[in-house]
């Protein structure tokens, strides 16, 4: 793929006419609406590049290509052993914090995801055109924690600040054809994809990628086969964890949104905080790509269409229960499917909150029901997931087979290969061997190559050895991790806040998380019932006090399950504490601690430390807190051997 708009060697970019650069520049820019305005843009990149790098070697890049963030560098300039990463603000009389944010982030996009950035030197450069002359500290720059700033008549001074004579230049062309392989958030996945970018360009590893694209061609093909045969069909896809299952999802709603609009193909999850944060993320980004586009849309339009494709699964369901008819969608992509609810969870809701008292079918049942009613064709996506289950009445793979056998037994079913084979998924006997003789296997439905972490694979294991407590495994994970993946500890709040703001350049967003059964965290501020809009937390910015990078409002399990952050801090509560050699588990209820003795409650905390300490992207600071002499429901049993085993496996504690 070409990256870049323009690029050529230096000493030919300041020979070659101005005219041909922009003509390159120009029919190479997809957007017609904004031309005259960039054209003048970079007429002046132009003018003030050839004035500056006059007696400088290497090679220039115009319009460099991020796709993980769906954005492109304005210049690339590579000398002697640095790449330096060059924003402009044409006309600028100062330096914008969020153009310096802008520019870091580009530089640690690439740092981070190009294969050929991992090993170089790479700074990042503010052009503000008017601005006075600034001198930026040298160390603070080349760690990324801020941008080197210059005008449009000392950028060449300011980069020379930068280069070392005796190092070893950089390998240009192998810089240039190294792979990019970026691992983006559910939310830039989410973005990108709805633009109309391809998975391959916003995935990380080749074998990911393929994986992805093999699930995405089997379920297709199942579809097209339904519209033309007029049948109706279902898919169970597995994966293992991080294989991005919701990233399959969201992938196969847009493929068939811009398959055939008539589909209405729609992405639906009962993660509540989920769904709200991807709607709000793709109508913003929606407005602000028209803006930019010199379109306007409002964002009550950019929400309309955001949320036709993103919906609640309880609210499609309640939807369907008001009418018989046959609903739009053809193409529905149930994500988390295994935690439809059971029938006596549906039917203690209807009678409690709606008002019905006698409905009888569990939501798998009513969720095949309702797509039943088409008199053609439709077909139904089921994500399966394991390991995390965190809500009671959740009711499993096992009550979506019993629904098709009992039910719609003339439907088509088509179910990853993995399921037969782990526990995790059939327990029953008879239905797995109703499922051999009515289904289909296919081992494209199963994901099977992580791509959540890059910066450790190894996270999620490490954090299931040290859960079940397995000391030995988790002591030697963690020494293979805790180099690319830092994890540290500490019993000062104050401290865990400051070592996330250390650790966080450009908008790598931090946040404080914790159970939301951790209730007696509240007298250090840290209050797990005070609920957070998970718009502004997620997605607002670090001027908004409302947003995660303020450390004010605590996200639960609720909030951020499925979502991820850079940066985390786990504040660990007394209801989940190290006794001796396991785990007591334990819910506040009233004025004081109460322990839970049910296998499946117990689970269903356990899996909510699993989340939280899964969500960070980049590392984690675990802050378990000091006893209190005077306060009976925190003595020192529930917080001093938990923080004793973290230790013991090696987490360091900061200073």
């Amino acid at each position: 793929m070409k990256r870049a708009y323009y690029s050529n060697n230096i000493e030919e970019f300041l020979t070659e006419h101005d005219s041909s650069i922009l003509g390159e520049l120009t029919a190479n820019h997809s957007n017609r609406t904004l031309e005259e305005l960039q054209v003048n843009a970079w007429r002046k990149q132009i003018t003030i590049l050839k004035n500056q790098l006059i007696g400088f070697q290497g090679q220039i890049y115009f319009e460099f290509a991020i796709p993980r963030m769906g954005k492109r560098v304005d210049n690339i300039v590579i000398t002697n052993n640095v790449a330096f990463i060059i924003e402009f603000k044409v006309g600028d009389g100062g330096y914008e914090k969020h153009a310096i944010e802008q520019v870091i982030d580009y530089t640690i996009d690439l740092k981070n995801f190009h294969e050929g950035s991992h090993n170089i030197s790479l700074i990042p450069v503010l052009v503000a055109t008017n601005a006075l002359s600034v001198s930026e500290e040298y160390s603070r720059v080349i760690v990324h924690k801020t941008a080197a700033k210059c005008n449009q008549y000392n950028l060449a001074e300011t980069l020379k600040k930068y280069l070392s004579e005796n190092s070893e230049s950089i390998d240009i062309e192998c810089w240039e054809n190294s792979i990019y392989k970026p691992t983006p958030t559910i939310v830039e996945a989410a973005q990108a994809l709805y633009k109309g970018h391809n998975v391959k360009e916003i995935t990380r590893s080749d074998s990911g990628t393929i994986n992805l694209s093999k699930t995405a061609e089997c379920i297709n093909s199942v579809i097209e086969k339904s519209k033309v045969k007029g049948i109706k069909s279902i898919c169970f896809v597995t994966g293992v964890p991080g294989a991005g299952k919701t990233l399959a999802g969201l992938n196969i709603a847009v493929e068939r949104m811009k398959a055939d609009e008539d589909e209405h193909a729609v992405f639906l999850s009962g993660n509540g905080p989920l769904v709200e944060v991807l709607r709000e993320a793709l109508t913003r980004d929606e407005v602000l790509t028209a803006k930019e586009n010199g379109e306007r849309i409002s964002k009550k339009q950019a929400a309309i269409k955001a949320n036709a494709f993103i919906q609640n699964i309880h609210h499609f369901r309640d939807d369907n229960l008001l009418s018989d008819n046959a609903p739009i969608e053809k193409v529905v992509v149930f994500d988390e499917a295994q935690r439809a609810w059971t029938n006596d969870q549906v039917s203690s809701f209807m009678k409690r909150k709606k008002g019905v008292e006698d409905f009888n079918k569990s939501e798998p049942e009513f969720l095949i029901d309702v797509m039943d009613r088409h008199s053609q064709w439709c077909t139904i996506v089921c994500l399966i997931g394991g390991g995390q289950e965190i809500n009671t009445g959740e009711a499993g793979l096992e009550e979506w087979i019993s629904s098709l056998k009992n039910h719609f037994s003339d439907w088509k079913i088509h179910y990853s290969s993995l399921i037969l084979e782990s526990d995790n998924y059939l327990k029953s006997e008879e239905s797995r061997k109703w499922l051999i003789g009515n289904g289909v296997s296919e081992n494209e439905l199963h994901l099977a190559v992580s791509i959540r972490s890059f910066r450790s694979e190894q996270l999620s294991n490490f954090i299931h050895e040290l859960l079940n407590t397995n000391i030995q495994n988790s002591q030697r994970i963690y020494s293979e991790i805790k180099n690319s993946y830092p994890i540290v500890l500490t019993r000062n709040l104050e401290k865990a806040k400051q070592w996330l703001r250390d650790k966080a350049k450009g908008t790598e967003r931090i946040g404080l998380i914790s159970s939301s059964g951790a209730r007696r965290l509240r007298p250090l501020g840290i209050d797990v019932k005070n609920e957070i809009s998970a718009q502004n937390w997620f997605l607002n910015n670090s001027h908004d006090i409302r947003s995660s990078y303020f450390l004010e409002e605590v996200a639960t399990e609720f909030d951020i399950q499925g979502l991820e952050i850079d940066w985390a801090c786990v504040a660990w509560g007394g209801n989940f504490y190290m006794n001796n050699t396991d785990w007591k588990y334990q819910s506040f209820k009233g004025t004081k601690w109460q322990n839970i003795h049910k296998n499946l409650d117990k689970e269903y905390l356990k899996n909510t430390y699993r989340v939280l300490l899964t969500r960070a992207r980049q590392g984690m600071v675990i802050f378990v807190p000091q006893s209190s002499e005077f306060d009976h429901t925190r003595p020192k049993a529930f917080y001093d051997k938990t923080y004793e085993y973290l230790k013991e496996i090696g987490i360091q504690e900061i200073e």
